[in-house]
């Protein structure tokens, strides 16, 4: 029997098949994400894991049913999803690299008023030091770790309601990794959801409060966190000899 998440679902996907062009990658998936908690989405490359949150974000055409704060966003596109509180931050810190720390995130607030976004550029900031203190600077010259930094810190901006991360330890330091994770963990406990793929698996385990586990398309395994075999479920599971094993945990 599926796990249900606390206090109901903010996001629920039922049977959602995506892909590209005549290629399908996902396979009837069905995932919940509960208001003010962290879920980690793991699995082996290619499992769909970056295709799944496309397809929730409305950035991929897909098949079944996504509901967001109780309203049916199965059609709705990916500027829609901003506006309702669902922000996307695409995995490879995509930002715009000739123009300022500041201007990014200024541009990652548009259509706010003035200032509410002066506002919210500031508190995100607050979680990223490293990048405060090079506002002025144009992106390109960020390592690729601050560029993945100011890249969460323009999904902050929107304070969204779920915020999803695609591999956002990518290219960061240990200790920078700690701090994208911190700040995940910061947002939950002022709310904010978190959908998390993370190939560091000890650290998305860390932060988490539930995982499911993706092979192939499907959901293989789906636990809470604290599950002590849990290590044990998801080798199987990555290793394909839990693709039949029970759901539950």
């Amino acid at each position: 029997m599926p796990i249900s998440a606390p206090e109901g679902p903010l996001l629920q996907v039922e049977g959602l098949s995506a892909g590209y062009g005549k290629i399908n990658v996902l396979d009837g998936v069905d995932i919940v994400v509960g208001a003010g908690e962290i879920v980690a989405l793991l699995g082996p490359n290619g499992a769909g894991k970056s295709t799944l949150l496309k397809a929730i974000s409305g950035l991929l055409p897909r098949h079944g049913r996504v509901r967001f704060g109780g309203a049916d966003i199965s059609a709705v596109g990916p500027r829609e999803t901003v506006n309702l509180g669902l922000v996307h931050v695409v995995e490879g810190h995509r930002v715009f690299t000739q123009q300022s720390v500041h201007d990014n995130l200024l541009l990652a607030g548009y259509g706010l008023r003035r200032r509410e976004i002066d506002e919210r550029v500031e508190e995100a900031l607050g979680f990223f030091p490293e990048i405060a203190e090079k506002r002025t600077h144009r992106a390109a010259t960020l390592s690729g770790g601050q560029q993945q930094m100011l890249a969460v810190a323009q999904g902050l901006v929107r304070r969204p309601r779920l915020l999803m991360l695609d591999e956002p330890s990518a290219g960061l330091s240990p200790v920078l990794v700690d701090r994208v994770l911190s700040a995940a963990a910061r947002l939950r406990a002022a709310g904010t959801a978190v959908l998390l793929v993370e190939q560091l698996i000890e650290k998305a385990l860390g932060v988490s409060d539930r995982v499911y586990a993706l092979a192939g398309g499907r959901v293989v395994l789906r636990a809470a966190t604290t599950e002590p075999d849990l290590p044990r479920r998801l080798e199987e599971a990555y290793f394909g000899q839990g693709a039949h094993a029970p759901l539950d945990g």
